[in-house]
C-alpha cells in the first residue's frame, strides 16, 4: 500500500470503509475482551509493552485511544513523549524510554518509541550515521533483554497509501479541533514520502526478528485498521478470564436526621444546557 505508484495510487472514494454498524459491533466485543485481558495481566502480574508506529496521520492515535477507552487508567498507561531535551540527548538513547516501561500489572501503550531514530531522525538528520548504526545494531538486543526479563512486546506499523495521507492532511488543516495534530514536521512526510519508505524497510528489515517481529497494519480504513489491530493484540498474548470478586452493595441507610445546608448557600454551575432545549 505505502509504495508510490501513480496509477494504482488510490483515492479516497475507492477505499472500502467497515459498515458502521459491523464496526461498532464488533468494537464492543473486542474492548470487551481488552477489559478482560487487563484483569489477567493484573492477576499474573505480566507486563505489557504494545509500540504504535506509522506513517504521519496513518491513525495510531486513534487506534490507541479505542485500545484504552475502557481499560483501568491506573494500569494502562499511555506514552506518547515530546521531544528529547538536551538532558535526554546526553543519555544513553534508550534510557528516556526505559522509565517508561511496565511494573508488573500494567499495559504501556506506546505512541511512537525508541524506534523515533530509525525513522524521523534518520529522515530529517537528526541523529548521525553512528548513532543510527548503532541503533540498528542494538534494539534487537535491547528488545531482546526486555523479552528475556519477561516483558510481552508487540509492535505494530500503521500503513497509509500517499493519496489517503494527504486527504487526511486536508482535513486536519481545515478543522479547527485538530489543527494541532498537523505540523510543519507531518507534511514533510509528503516531500519525503520515499526516504520514509526507504527508512521503515530498512527498519523492518534490521529489527524484525522471530522474537520481535513488526506487524504491518493496514489503515487506509480506520475503522477496520482499529478492528484488525485489536483483535491481533488479543490473538498474541495467551491470556484467560479472570472471575472478578464480587462487590455487594449494601441497602442504603435509613436517614439520621442530618440537615444539609440550604441550597442557595452553595455555588452551582449554570445550566447552559437548559438553554440549548429551549432554543
Amino acid at each position: 500500500m505505502e509504495r508510490h505508484h501513480p496509477k494504482k495510487a488510490r483515492t479516497m472514494t475507492q477505499v472500502k470503509r467497515m459498515p458502521k454498524k459491523r464496526y461498532e459491533t464488533e468494537l464492543r466485543r473486542l474492548q470487551t475482551e481488552l477489559v478482560a485481558l487487563q484483569q489477567w495481566v493484573r492477576a499474573t502480574h505480566s507486563r505489557v509493552v504494545i509500540i504504535f508506529e506509522g506513517r504521519d496521520a496513518a491513525g495510531k492515535g486513534s487506534a490507541i485511544k479505542r485500545v484504552s477507552e475502557y481499560l483501568n487508567p491506573r494500569y494502562a498507561r499511555i506514552v506518547a513523549l515530546p521531544a528529547p531535551s538536551q538532558r535526554d540527548q546526553s543519555r544513553w538513547y534508550y534510557q528516556r524510554y526505559v522509565a517508561h516501561l511496565p511494573s508488573a500489572g500494567e499495559i504501556v501503550l506506546m505512541d511512537r518509541s525508541w524506534y523515533n531514530r530509525a525513522g524521523v531522525e534518520r529522515v530529517m538528520g537528526f541523529c548521525t550515521d553512528e548513532q543510527y548504526e548503532r541503533f540498528m545494531d542494538q534494539t534487537p538486543t535491547f528488545e531482546q533483554m526486555l523479552l528475556d526479563d519477561g516483558i510481552i512486546l508487540l509492535k505494530y506499523w500503521f500503513s497509509v497509501s500517499d493519496m489517503e495521507q494527504e486527504r487526511r492532511f486536508r482535513s486536519r488543516r481545515d478543522d479547527p479541533m485538530r489543527q494541532w495534530k498537523l505540523s510543519d514536521m507531518d507534511v514533510q512526510s509528503i516531500s519525503r514520502w520515499e526516504d520514509y519508505s526507504k527508512a521503515k524497510d530498512v527498519m523492518f528489515d534490521r529489527t524484525s526478528t522471530e522474537a520481535s517481529p513488526w506487524w504491518t497494519v493496514e489503515s487506509d480504513d480506520k475503522r477496520s485498521s482499529r478492528i484488525n489491530v485489536m483483535a491481533h493484540i488479543l490473538s498474541q498474548i495467551p491470556y484467560s478470564h479472570v472471575p472478578l470478586p464480587a462487590v455487594e452493595i449494601p441497602p442504603r441507610p435509613a436517614p439520621g436526621g442530618y440537615e444539609r445546608p440550604p441550597l442557595h448557600s452553595q455555588r452551582y454551575v449554570p445550566d447552559y444546557a437548559a438553554t440549548l432545549t429551549k432554543k
